[in-house]
């Protein structure tokens, strides 16, 4: 017996293997590079016109220089994601407890935008909320956008594209803890003459925390580090720091200014998860 348990843990870890090698090719490997190359000297001349100075000097640079697009992509990302929790909770519910025999249906519409590319997604916002589009006509109607209004560059068309990418990556994890939860135990709270919102306050929400947590770190992690949106409904004035690291990476060629800055995003964004998976208590994601 105990031998056929060691035959058993042998084959676990050998079965491994394969996620080991993709993970250190395809992660550990990148991260090397891109720490490594945040630390060349600009000055140089030897790998793509530097060399290797242990400069972390480039930190304090990138910072100072970029901290407003740094603040400005974690701010635009933490209320993209709030937008998406109040959003894809409400949907989330619905699909959950209220949909009957339309639920796969439900959840098929949900991933459907995936079936579209990303860039062809926030192209179609462009369209709607151009200067002459139907929204913003219809807001200069009844007086909520002046005459001159508009909404294209500007951060609420970020946030409004960043929301709606970003949402099916809140809706799905909320339902899968939602529709796990017994609804007995939602019964039970009426049976003790809970109101329905305090029934939800003590009952469903903590259940579903776990899809709270999973759901806000899905999508705050890609909306503050994305770019696309902000390149095709926002202007320079709303430039986040993804935009930032794309332009030093691609064109100034400032790899070691355009790596560190991604370093420093990188270790901004683990220590903001760390701390939040670790206040929001939950022990499916500890």
């Amino acid at each position: 017996m105990s031998e056929t348990i060691r035959r058993r843990g042998g084959t676990g870890y050998l079965l491994l293997i394969p996620a080991l090698l993709w993970l250190g090719l395809f992660f550990v490997v990148p991260l090397y590079s891109l720490v490594a190359t945040s630390l060349f000297d600009p000055a140089g001349s030897d790998f793509r016109g530097y060399t290797m100075d242990w400069a972390f000097g480039n930190y304090r640079d990138a910072f100072s220089t970029y901290w407003p697009p740094l603040l400005r992509s974690l701010v635009y990302g933490g209320i993209a994601t709030l937008l998406c929790l109040l959003l894809g909770y409400v949907l989330a519910y619905a699909i959950a407890f209220k949909s009957g025999r339309w639920k796969n249906l439900l959840l098929v519409l949900v991933i459907a935008p995936f079936f579209t590319s990303f860039l062809i997604r926030t192209l179609s916002w462009k369209l709607l909320l151009a200067d002459d589009g139907f929204i913003v006509n219809t807001l200069q109607a009844v007086h909520l956008l002046g005459a001159d209004g508009r909404l294209l560059a500007t951060p609420v068309a970020v946030i409004a594209g960043l929301t709606y990418n970003f949402l099916p990556f809140m809706v799905l994890p909320l339902f899968a803890s939602l529709d796990k939860i017994d609804g007995r135990l939602i019964e039970a709270s009426r049976d003790l003459y809970a109101n329905p919102f305090v029934g939800f306050w003590k009952v469903t929400w903590p259940l579903s925390l776990p899809g709270v947590v999973s759901g806000t770190l899905l999508t705050f992690i890609p909306a503050a580090g994305d770019f696309i949106n902000v390149q095709l409904l926002g202007s320079p004035n709303q430039a986040m720091v993804g935009t930032k690291i794309q332009s030093l990476f691609t064109d100034a060629n400032d790899y070691p200014t355009a790596a560190a800055l991604s370093v420093i995003l990188m270790v901004l964004i683990v220590g903001m998860v760390l701390v939040y998976v670790r206040r929001a208590g939950t022990e499916d994601l500890l």
